[in-house]
């Protein structure tokens, strides 16, 4: 297949026009990234998202590595010189490596099996007898007789029919057809069951100890699961098929002489096949299928949480403290000013064993009034409630003897032990130990997720379902991608951002992101975005792929703090001149009614200054709300002064919680107690909700309602349906 074929496959399946996928997949080739693809080459690729483009990129990859595979295994058949213009004809029009691989099959070097040791001593021609199905009479023992050969270890004429229908049973399993109606027939009616292997061994997979699901309908957080527990010894899993509607779909598709006198034999020769080779191969097939779309759902669940997560909206301007709770090594304290610069840390040991409440309110007391905090960030570990407890005590203190406002948030600190033993902590904090880096990171995850939690794996942020179950590298490139998109989404000042934010923007490697901070650190701010250009490592295609996603707010020209790439500058002000606001950047804001005042038509103004309608569209967005930040648009973090325990909960509640996880069955929401609730999906709307994501997203502040506490067991069920 060419390219061009490519491309049309391509469209038909997304519901593109062929020319978008041809035009993205030439900017894929030619080194652009996927970020500057959607952001500044609408016009090319008709306004694709980067959802739209990594799949385009996804599947071409696909389909040229199924075309280099065609090419290996038509090379190796013609080899052979078994290559009919028939078998060339499907190799060539398949659209999926499964079916190529089923093709290649009967061609395929192989290990010495029971048919091949029956080829070995001749029993070839017999087996073709039994395939052939042309002798209608006569004894099947007597036509076996002349293939005895004691010397080739076939005694008598029963060894010799027994070999001759192992080949058949091999020919069978390896028809490409043969297994595609099969793996059709398990996809469609198999059943996958899981068994304890100990029916009396306590685990968390008791639910699995003897559970059925239809294969089609068996859904991905239930396969990860029950995968989890067959690792991990407790489960036996396997599918369970109708056999004998399996075997009669295979007779019928080999059996075309009834009256042959082979009959008996083919048939048993095909029930030997389907039950020692074909079953087993497709079940084996089907399972890893399973597996790798609940591994794809999963790190989809996992990226789009993260994504949300990456764009709850910083907390500026704010004094902050944080505390990494703890019982016997103590809570860990630190405060950071507006900036995220480390001001003052110390340690309290308010829980057992020490017990020291009055001496931690005292020195939590005395950094409080020291540096004016306004906001304590408490991480969600261990000794987290207790800690809430001791600082909303501590909050309602102060508010009584007349001291300033302070509030709480509980911040999820997933990663941050990571980040605390990582070379960047110890970079930032040389004099510092571990476990006063933690909190610092609790704080500054308050103060600017983005800019905290890129300096962290995703995988340990703890926001996915199964993430340490599914096939790493693909989590791991997908995660990537989502720090990617969600830091150039964004954007950052090149002027304060670390290396570690840096190295996510597009073009940037981590040796370019540390080549600009030590630029800065040598040169000092940057004043404008063509500076960069004199950064070691950043040529004029990693300038270009860069430089719209990096802000210089303050600098020489009041362009470089928006998202307008330099390569639209001269239209730009083309744009402002034509409407005489050239030099007064309040004024930008109004452009987009003025335009309307006069009855402006943005297709004919786009042609006037020189760039594409979506082009246009851009640069007036960003002249109404230049330095923009997407993120302050999103939901704010609930800042509490009180604490509620579990036992102060009654069914009927209505309260305000933030969205913690969202997973297939619903979502868990922090309402400000011990434990987070559980939404079931059920409980999300008055219809039917298939799912979650579709209603909720991770940093959400909803309003829910209590329907039922489990104090034993520390569970709590919500409803949106308030």
């Amino acid at each position: 297949m060419s390219e061009k074929d490519f491309y049309q496959i391509i469209a038909e399946e997304l519901g593109l026009r062929a020319i978008q996928v041809a035009n993205t997949v030439e900017l894929l080739d030619g080194g652009n990234t996927v970020p500057f693809i959607a952001r500044y080459r609408k016009e090319m690729t008709g306004r694709l998202d980067e959802e739209q483009i990594r799949a385009i990129q996804e599947r071409i990859k696909y389909l040229r590595m199924l075309e280099e595979r065609k090419a290996t295994i038509l090379k190796s058949i013609e080899e052979q010189g078994k290559l009919t213009p028939e078998l060339k004809a499907r190799i060539e029009s398949t659209l999926k490596l499964q079916e190529l691989e089923d093709l290649y099959l009967p061609y395929r070097p192989k290990k010495r099996t029971r048919a091949t040791i029956a080829r070995e001593r001749g029993l070839e021609p017999l087996a073709e007898m039994i395939l052939k199905q042309d002798i209608e009479s006569g004894d099947p023992q007597e036509l076996a007789q002349p293939f005895v050969n004691p010397e080739k270890e076939v005694p008598d004429v029963e060894a010799a029919l027994a070999g001759a229908r192992d080949i058949v049973a091999e020919t069978v399993s390896d028809d490409a057809d043969v297994r595609k109606r099969i793996r059709s027939l398990v996809q469609r009616d198999g059943i996958v069951h899981s068994e304890a292997r100990d029916p009396a061994k306590r685990s968390d997979y008791e639910t699995y100890y003897d559970y059925s699901e239809p294969v089609r309908r068996i859904v991905p957080h239930r396969i990860l699961a029950i995968n989890r527990g067959e690792r991990e010894k407790f489960l036996k899993v396997y599918i369970e098929v109708d056999e004998q509607k399996c075997i009669q779909a295979i007779e019928k598709m080999y059996i075309k002489n009834p009256r042959c006198i082979f009959l008996p034999h083919l048939k048993e020769a095909i029930r030997d096949g389907f039950k020692r080779l074909v079953f087993p191969a497709i079940e084996r097939e089907v399972r890893a299928e399973l597996t790798e779309r609940a591994d794809a759902h999963a790190i989809q669940v996992f990226a789009r949480n993260l994504k949300q997560l990456l764009l709850q909206p910083p907390v500026r301007n704010k004094i902050i403290m944080g505390i990494d709770p703890g019982y016997r090594t103590g809570c860990k304290v630190a405060v950071i000013d507006e900036t995220g610069k480390y001001l003052e840390g110390d340690t309290i040991y308010p829980h057992p064993p020490q017990n020291q409440v009055f001496e931690a309110k005292t020195i939590l007391r005395r950094l409080i009034d020291r540096y004016q905090v306004d906001i304590i960030a408490i991480g969600n570990g261990t000794a987290s409630r207790e800690t809430e407890m001791l600082v909303a005590e501590l909050i309602r203190e102060i508010r009584e003897s007349g001291g300033r406002e302070v509030y709480y948030t509980i911040v999820n600190e997933a990663g941050a032990s990571v980040y605390s033993a990582s070379r960047v902590a110890k970079e930032e904090f040389p004099d510092l130990d571990a476990s006063m880096r933690g909190n610092i990171s609790i704080a500054r995850r308050l103060m600017d997720p983005l800019a905290e939690l890129v300096k962290i794996d995703p995988k340990h942020i703890g926001v996915g379902l199964y993430q340490h179950d599914v096939n790493q590298k693909k989590l791991g490139e997908a995660l990537h991608a989502v720090v990617e998109s969600a830091v150039n989404q964004v954007g950052v000042d090149v002027n304060t951002a670390s290396a570690s934010l840096l190295k996510y923007i597009s073009g940037l490697t981590a040796r370019t992101a540390e080549n600009i901070v030590k630029y800065r650190d040598a040169h000092g701010k940057f004043r404008n975005r063509e500076q960069l250009k004199e950064v070691p490592g950043i040529g004029d295609i990693a300038f270009q792929q860069a430089a719209g996603f990096l802000r210089i707010p303050d600098g020489d020209n009041p362009l470089d703090n928006t998202s307008i790439h330099p390569e639209s500058y001269e239209a730009t002000w083309k744009l402002l001149k034509k409407f005489g606001i050239e030099k007064a950047p309040e004024e930008w804001r109004h452009l987009r009614q003025r335009i309307q005042g006069e009855n402006g038509e943005l297709a004919s103004l786009a042609e006037e200054i020189g760039v594409g309608v979506p082009t246009l569209e851009d640069i007036l967005l960003n002249l109404e709300k230049p330095g923009r930040d997407p993120r302050d648009e999103m939901p704010r973090p609930i800042f509490r002064s009180d604490v509620l325990k579990m036992e102060d909960l009654r069914e009927g509640m209505i309260l305000k919680g933030t969205v913690r996880n969202v997973v297939d069955f619903g979502a868990f929401v922090d309402i400000g107690v011990k434990r987070d609730g559980l939404v079931h999906v059920s409980e999300m709307g008055e219809k039917y909700v298939r799912n979650p994501h579709e209603v909720v997203s991770v940093g959400d502040v909803i309003t829910v309602k209590v329907i039922g506490i489990d104090l034993e067991r520390g569970r709590i069920q919500l409803s949106m349906k308030v």
